[in-house]
């Protein structure tokens, strides 16, 4: 009965709960709504989030509001409160995620619920659901604990020591760091921006000291948050395996602890979740699928990003391609590949690329499995290296292949050459045929076993073999047109003949030009000639050094028709040495000399001093010299453009005369202007471009010039001879006169020699001399009576240079003289008596009396 009455009473409580209106729950009943009831409360993995759980109110409203309060600690110290606003559903739980600063296992976590009705009436809380917190026995807990935190977030670290046991410090990677009180005896602190450290294991150490002076250690890690993938793309090279790559992004650490994994997910199809690389990841094509839409799954215990990426399969081909087989020729190469995969049926597009050429690019039906081409216009024994690469569309290509190296075969070409010697004593000539072996390329060595000589003249053909180290032969032939041809023999490779026509003899009517070059400081520049319109196959340019004494080493160029220029700037030529220019044109009867051009590459001064020719023939106021030089000589290190002579005084510091002489052929030259009997140095060098040479010197003396003294010695003659004739009538009178002048007076003693010495003196001072070089001498002739007592005395007076008013001066002071006496010679005393008469003699050539 009891049972039945209990029974009866459930099924009336369930009528109730199922078929009451909504709206007595709420205000209009005037009773609160019932408290909600808390179904779960827990914890992530993470320890740091609490996940609460309830049952929705069935209410009238259409959306319910519930407030939610957080508690720490035993006491129920509410941290946190918060309204949430949920979808109104009776049959709905609710779920809400609360995220902690703090590690949820240093302290006890309690959640609470309350219900508001119509967002006005509250209900009543719900019970305290508690997460509990971790709680040491015998050692001191840190939390977290090995966990793997965000770079650049903000963490606390706590420290629970076991019973009666206190926290009294806490430090984090070694530095002190202040700590906050968390209940009763949990200590923790709080760490802002936490970053990478830069050592090998990326770990941050947590040190927390107790009262009783141990310690307690813990690490954590350091790390961030996966990067959303980049660049992702997807392609296949055999339509059977779909390669997917994107970029990563930042790279983890080795010793990272964030444990990151990729995975890919084909959504428009059933194929399960496919493990990936960092950044890559293959996996089978599917049967019939032509269009794939993927998505990229990145994540790490930080957080996941995802990346989603759609294709057709048959636009992503990447053909993979196999080296088959390489041939090599002299100048070609053959190439063949496979293709990788089931592209038989596609027509690929491909790309060959050769180092050092360029890139080829041809169409490959790949039916057969293989692709073939050939290169052409490459270069004798040459290196080189091939790779390809091909694709379906034209837009995206595979990769190359790896590069394969091959070498082309070496190919020996021949510079042939000729002089030609017409021998005197008979119609032969004697041909020397020159050869310089040319090979192509240098990726190896070429062995030539020989040369193969071949000739034809008249009908007749000889052939000879010359071994390998020679590279000229001689060989006489008739005055008849002669064709050469030399080739060289390889063990491998290919050897182009080299053939050379000698004309006729005496075929052509050119005679050569003459030209000399002038020459630079730089040395040669370029040579040029003028253009014949007869040249039908280039030209030929040989040079050589010509001096006698060394043996000319012949070389040689060939330049194309239509060129009639040769750049000289590379040739290896020596300054001071004279080259000989030959240019020959080309015709189809051989080669004609045209132009012969001679010069120095760069002229030098030390030319040789020219041979004077002695005796030196002078005379007293000019020089006559002559010399022997060779200009033609080619051993000369210039040109010879003329000469300077040079004529200096010997002792003297006056700069000497020079004169240029502008014409080499003259060898002689008459200097003028010079003094007699005169010392003079006289220098002949040889002039060039760039200055004189060395000189040739010599010394002469000039010659007098008796000319100069014939007025000294005809003055006095024509006018003794002038007097003569004029005095020639009153030759007796002065017969008589002279008589009386040259007869000793009576009474004097004169002794004969002394008179003679005195007439000696006084014709040496009377001889005529120039009117510059005067000088007047007064002879006074005295004829005083001495008185008694008095000695008779002779004065002379000294001689003064000859004036007029000298003359005049000494006139008041001439003694009286016998009118009869008049001598020149000597000045004598005769007593005469008064009147007086003064005569005075002159150094003149006549007696000039003053009578007072």
């Amino acid at each position: 009965m009891i049972s039945v009455r209990v029974f009866c009473t459930s099924l009336l409580v369930l009528f109730l709960i199922f078929f009451k209106d909504p709206s007595d729950c709420c205000i209009g009943t005037g009773s609160p709504p019932p408290k909600p009831n808390i179904t779960h409360l827990k914890a992530n993995s993470d320890k740091k989030s609490l996940v609460v759980s309830w049952l929705g109110n069935h209410t009238a409203s259409s959306s319910d509001i519930y407030e939610i309060q957080v508690s720490r600690t035993e006491e129920h110290a509410v941290i946190y409160n918060i309204n949430v606003s949920v979808h109104a559903d009776s049959s709905a739980e609710y779920t809400w995620t609360w995220t902690s600063d703090l590690p949820l296992e240093c302290v006890d976590h309690s959640v609470r619920i309350r219900f508001f009705c119509n967002q006005s009436a509250p209900s009543l809380w719900s019970n305290w659901i508690t997460n509990y917190g971790v709680k040491a026995k015998d050692k001191t807990k840190i939390f977290p604990f090995q966990r793997v935190l965000r770079e650049g977030s903000s963490a606390m670290f706590c420290c629970i020591p076991p019973e009666g046991v206190n926290i009294t410090s806490i430090a984090f990677r070694k530095s002190q760091f202040p700590y906050i009180d968390i209940g009763a005896r949990v200590k923790a602190i709080a760490v802002h921006n936490l970053t990478i450290p830069n050592i090998r294991i990326k770990h941050l150490l947590l040190t927390c000291t107790e009262t009783t002076g141990n310690n307690s250690h813990t690490w954590n890690y350091i790390s961030f948050p996966p990067q959303k993938p980049r660049n992702l793309s997807c392609a296949t090279s055999d339509m059977t395996t779909i390669t997917c790559n994107w970029d990563s992004g930042r790279k983890h650490d080795p010793s990272d602890r964030s444990k990151r994994t990729q995975t890919l997910h084909i959504r428009n199809s059933n194929q399960a979740t496919i493990n990936c690389e960092t950044s890559s990841c293959s996996f089978p094509a599917v049967p019939q699928l032509q269009e794939y839409n993927i998505c990229v799954l990145v994540k790490n215990k930080l957080g996941e990003e995802t990346e989603s990426y759609s294709f057709n399969i048959s636009d992503r081909v990447f053909p993979v391609l196999e080296w088959d087989r390489v041939s090599p020729g002299v100048t070609n190469v053959s190439l063949s590949w496979s293709v990788s995969g089931n592209l038989t049926q596609m027509t690929l597009l491909c790309q060959v690329s050769t180092v050092p050429v360029s890139i080829t690019q041809l169409n490959c039906n790949s039916a057969s499995g293989l692709c073939k081409v050939r290169l052409d216009n490459l270069h004798p024994n040459t290196n080189y290296s091939a790779r390809v690469r091909c694709s379906v569309n034209g837009r995206l290509w595979g990769e190359w292949t790896r590069p394969i190296s091959y070498t082309t075969y070496p190919l020996v070409t021949l510079d042939l050459w000729r002089r030609i010697k017409q021998l005197s004593d008979s119609y032969k000539r004697h041909v020397t045929l020159l050869w310089n072996p040319h090979v192509v390329g240098r990726a190896g060595t070429v062995n030539i076993t020989g040369y193969s000589l071949k000739w034809s003249q008249g009908g007749q053909i000889r052939r000879e073999l010359k071994e390998s180290g020679q590279s000229q032969v001689e060989v006489s032939i008739g005055p008849a047109r002669c064709d050469f041809t030399v080739q060289a023999v390889l063990q491998s490779g290919s050897s182009i003949p080299a053939h050379i026509t000698i004309p006729p003899q005496d075929h052509t009517d050119i005679h050569p030009v003459n030209k000399q070059l002038n020459s630079t400081t730089a040395g040669f520049s370029s040579l040029s000639w003028d253009h014949q319109s007869t040249v039908t196959c280039g030209y030929t340019v040989e040079w050589c050094i010509m001096r006698s004494f060394v043996p000319c080493i012949l070389k040689w160029i060939k330049v194309p028709k239509g060129n009639n220029t040769l750049d000289l700037r590379d040739g290896d030529f020596k300054a001071g040495f004279r080259y000989a220019f030959n240019i020959y044109g080309c015709t189809e009867n051989g080669h004609n000399l045209l132009e012969i051009q001679t010069g120095y590459s760069q002229e030098l001064t030390s030319v040789q001093s020219p041979g004077l020719v002695e005796p030196v023939q002078s005379t007293s106021s000019s020089v006559a010299l002559e010399w022997r030089y060779n200009e033609d000589d080619p051993a000369q290190p210039a040109f010879i453009t003329g000469y300077l002579v040079t004529v200096q005084e010997v002792g003297s510091d006056i700069l000497p005369g020079q004169t240029e002489m502008a014409d080499p052929l003259q060898k002689s030259v008459t200097i003028k202007g010079l003094r007699q009997n005169q010392e003079y140095t006289c220098s002949v060098s040889a002039l060039t471009k760039v200055g004189p040479g060395l000189p040739a010197s010599v010394i002469i003396r000039t010659k007098i010039d008796y000319s100069a003294h014939l007025p000294k010695i005809l003055t006095p003659i024509l006018l003794l001879l002038g007097c003569t004739i004029l005095l020639w009538p009153q030759r007796k009178m002065l017969k008589s006169v002279l008589r009386e002048i040259f007869v000793y007076p009576a009474g004097m003693k004169i002794k004969k020699p002394e008179f003679d010495s005195f007439l000696n003196e006084a014709a040496q001072r009377l001889q005529s001399q120039r009117v510059e070089e005067c000088i007047c001498c007064d002879i006074e002739i005295l004829n005083i009576r001495p008185r008694l007592n008095e000695t008779t005395s002779v004065t002379d007076t000294l001689c003064s240079p000859c004036s007029p008013s000298s003359i005049s001066s000494k006139s008041p002071t001439c003694v009286p003289l016998k009118a009869e006496y008049h001598p020149q010679s000597a000045i004598l005393l005769q007593d005469r008596p008064t009147p007086q008469q003064m005569t005075c003699v002159i150094n003149k050539s006549y007696l000039r009396p003053v009578v007072e």
